[in-house]
């Protein structure tokens, strides 16, 4: 079902459009599978889609090599599915399975796979990040760190302490911040002042900007960026200036409906199909609800955790 996540891209059969079509199909259609699911009741907590940015996910973790660490936050599935291709893992989870990616006790939010980790405290990532790219560093193994987060998170006060350390001590971290123009339900120029960009070079660190949900764009982009961290072991701060075009969390969206309307023009799925051979991405497509099909039939299949294995007042009822 799944590939080695040490083996994510490069290697691959396929030109490259083709396979990060493929990838931004699996995380299209596992998203737009999960808010069915919540809907129909099978999930446990609530879930933040990734749907319309899934060129940044495979533009940028596709970059990445054994023994690089990602971190993630509360919208991770598809910062996940591009490091793992392994969709009947995280479906376990969030259905609150024992066999899910820790235990069904994670949910959407916290979970950890290899040298991926998430949560939904975005600013908290920001300073762990750090700290694993300093550990990385002084073991001497040439390992990067991406830490993802939001226009949001930029209002919050751990992220400059975090950003002052990565650049005083040469922490290899790369920051993605994901500008998707809505932190929850506050439009970005109700919740931050200035310049987003000038807030990493403020800090003495190079810091730079792109506009764009073009996957094969994006992906030329932070093959420098990845590899001038590798190399420098010096931190980079990127702003992607992006959009969901789902809402925040299930249905909480206050966005008004024509400006949603105008950002689904830039759908990366679409701007990509229309660079493919005919006929492929309707087979990507496919491909993609086979594999969903597939995991969610073992993830159905997979035991819920004993009562005594969770701790707490439940195990003792």
């Amino acid at each position: 079902m799944s590939v080695d996540p040490r083996q994510r891209f490069d290697g691959q059969p396929g030109p490259v459009g083709e396979r990060l079509y493929a990838q931004m199909a699996l995380i299209r259609a596992f998203e737009e599978r999960l808010l069915l699911l919540f809907d129909q009741g099978e999930l446990f907590g609530t879930t933040h889609c990734y749907i319309g940015q899934e060129a940044d996910a495979v533009g940028i973790i596709n970059h990445l090599r054994a023994g690089d660490v990602v971190f993630s936050n509360h919208r991770c599935h598809g910062h996940f599915l591009a490091y793992s291709d392994r969709p009947e893992l995280l479906l376990a989870e969030v259905m609150g399975r024992d066999t899910g990616l820790v235990g069904g006790r994670g949910g959407s939010q916290h979970i950890c796979y290899e040298d991926f980790y998430s949560n939904g405290v975005q600013g908290g990532i920001v300073a762990n990040a750090v700290g694993a790219a300093m550990a990385e560093k002084l073991t001497g193994g040439g390992a990067v760190t991406v830490v993802f987060l939001g226009d949001g998170t930029l209002g919050e006060g751990i992220v400059y302490e975090s950003l002052n350390m990565a650049s005083l001590w040469g922490a290899p971290v790369l920051f993605v911040v994901e500008d998707n123009r809505w932190a929850q339900s506050t439009p970005v120029d109700k919740e931050l002042a200035g310049d987003m960009v000038a807030r990493g070079r403020a800090f003495g660190m190079s810091a730079s900007e792109i506009t764009s949900t073009d996957a094969v764009e994006l992906y030329e982009r932070f093959g420098a960026l990845v590899e001038q961290v590798r190399e420098t072991g010096r931190p980079h701060f990127e702003v992607i200036h992006t959009y969901r075009l789902c809402h925040h969390s299930k249905s909480d969206d206050r966005r008004p409906e024509e400006e949603v309307e105008r950002h689904r023009a830039d759908d990366p799925l679409p701007k990509l199909a229309a660079r493919l051979a005919p006929g492929r991405a309707e087979a990507l497509d496919r491909e993609a609800e086979a594999r969903v099909d597939e995991a969610l039939a073992w993830a159905r299949a997979q035991p819920f955790p004993e009562a005594s294995e969770l701790g707490g007042a439940r195990a003792k009822a």
